[in-house]
């Protein structure tokens, strides 16, 4: 499940990781190698088809990736724009977020919140084309 360096996503979504398994695909939280809640890159999708190119900068901690895994291509909850459906992994989602279970883990960064205390939080989509390459 290693996104370090370019991968297809669905090249190893079948893989035997029981991980993957048991979210029948990703739908895991990544921990961003980052330091503190300064702004930073946290990823980047690409799609060859259209050239589209989306990077994700935040001062959140963690990303969830979700692979779409439970649409059914039934609507409204599945239904896209232009009423286009949405079936098993034809969706992928970068939600950035503090860590799953962190209330309960000391060594988590915190979700404490307390009274009189603000909480704020950053995450920039950045939408982009991929244009070929000279002479192409």
């Amino acid at each position: 499940m290693d996104f370090t360096r370019p991968q297809k996503i669905g090249a190893r979504i079948n893989d035997s990781d029981q991980q993957l398994k048991n979210g029948t695909g990703y739908d895991h939280n990544y921990v961003l190698n980052k330091r503190g809640q300064e702004l930073s890159f946290a990823g980047r999708l690409y799609d060859p088809g259209s050239g589209r190119v989306m990077e994700v900068y935040t001062t959140e901690p963690g990303m969830q990736v979700y692979t779409g895994n439970f649409l059914a291509g039934k609507p409204p909850l599945d239904q896209g724009k232009g009423g286009k459906l949405y079936g098993v992994r034809e969706a992928i989602c970068l939600e950035t977020q503090h860590f799953p279970d962190s209330p309960n883990r000391a060594n988590f960064p915190t979700t404490v919140l307390n009274p009189g205390q603000w909480f704020a939080s950053t995450t920039i989509y950045k939408f982009s084309p991929k244009l070929p390459a000279k002479g192409h």
